[in-house]
């Protein structure tokens, strides 16, 4: 995987848009839907693929997603020292 991609480059050659990729996997992974699933609701918007493309978007997009989220995440709640 390549480490430090810019957004569009991090999507560049995909044959399917940034915004679709990241919808199916925000999908996939906030709602507990399955892979199948999500190849009816897209079909339903006229979006045709496989469920296997969205597996594939998932196992390299999550990592990704993962390490640009950490950067803004912060601990909740207070550390008290003894």
């Amino acid at each position: 995987m390549a480490v430090g991609l810019r957004a569009p480059d991090l999507f560049k050659g995909r044959h399917f848009d940034r915004e679709i990729i990241v919808l199916c996997v925000r999908w996939y992974l906030s709602f507990k839907l399955s892979s199948r699933d999500l190849v009816q609701m897209m079909a339903e918007r006229g979006v045709t693929l496989t469920h296997t493309t969205i597996l594939r978007w998932v196992q390299r997009y999550v990592p990704e997603f993962e390490k640009r989220w950490n950067q803004y995440a912060r601990l909740s709640g207070r550390v008290m020292a003894l």
